[in-house]
Order: structure tokens, then C-alpha cells, then sequence
């Protein structure tokens, strides 16, 4: 892990879930955009349509009211972009498309800093979807990118 003292111009965050990265994350994100000096783009990788408890709502109305709260509360942040790749929620899977949403967004975004869930470390993050994630954009971004 490497300490970063400066704010980046552009960073990227890799989330699974809707609500994800602003509890790993969403402090750091804050800061840097208030330093006026960070763009910064989360992309959120499923659909979020298996958070809740409520049967009553379908998993379409679920994934239009997680994608509305997460573009809230980003924009709340200040974050510039929110990229939704809407993959199924528990059914995240590093395959190649996958991988390639990730490298574009990286090569079109051109981050100096990348956020992704530790995906062997973590001991707060051992959901499937939460590993595959930072798999996933730890290869797009060493391998790929």
C-alpha cells in the first residue's frame, strides 16, 4: 500500500455495489475533491438488485432506486462521472467483458490512482462480487491498461 500525499488529478474507484465505495473510500474522495485539485469517476459494477430485504420490490425498481441513490450521493461528493456497468448483483464474474468495461474506462480515464476492494487481503469484503471487483481491476489495470 502506498501512502499518497498529494491529491491526483484523476483517480478512478471500482466499486461492486451501489454504497460501496463511500465507506471504503468516501472520506479520501471528499478530501481530494475538495482540494479542488481531483476529478474522480466510480465505476460501479452490478446492479445492486439483491440489496434489501423488502420482496416487495422486483429487482428492476430495486436496481433504478440503488442507481438513483448512488448517483446521489455521489454527486453529493462532487464526483465527475458515474459509469454503470450493471452486471447481476452476486453474479460478478472475471470473464472478458468484464475485464474490457474496466481497461476502457481506465484507458479513456487515464487515473493516477485506482481504488478497488483488496481482493485477498480484505477481511470486511469477502462477498464473491467484492473479489471478483478488485480482481478484476487489478488485472485491468496492470495487465491490460
Amino acid at each position: 500500500m502506498e501512502i499518497i500525499e498529494q491529491a491526483p488529478k484523476r483517480a478512478i474507484v471500482v466499486t461492486p455495489h451501489p454504497d460501496d465505495c463511500e465507506g471504503g473510500c468516501g472520506g479520501t474522495m471528499a478530501k481530494w475533491i475538495d482540494s479542488g485539485n481531483t476529478d474522480i469517476v466510480v465505476i460501479l459494477c452490478t446492479k445492486g438488485d439483491k440489496g434489501t430485504g423488502d420482496r416487495s420490490l422486483t429487482p428492476e425498481k430495486l436496481t433504478s432506486i440503488r442507481e438513483i441513490e448512488q448517483q446521489n450521493a455521489s454527486d453529493s461528493l462532487g464526483i465527475s462521472r458515474v459509469v454503470f456497468l450493471r452486471h447481476p448483483d452476486g453474479g460478478l464474474e472475471d470473464d472478458e467483458e468484464f475485464r474490457r468495461e474496466l481497461v476502457y474506462e481506465i484507458r479513456k480515464h487515464k487515473p493516477e490512482v485506482l481504488f478497488c476492494i483488496d481482493p485477498v487481503r480484505s477481511t470486511t469484503h469477502t462477498h464473491r462480487d467484492h473479489r471478483k471487483s478488485g480482481q478484476c481491476a487489478i488485472d485491468a489495470a496492470f495487465s491490460f491498461a
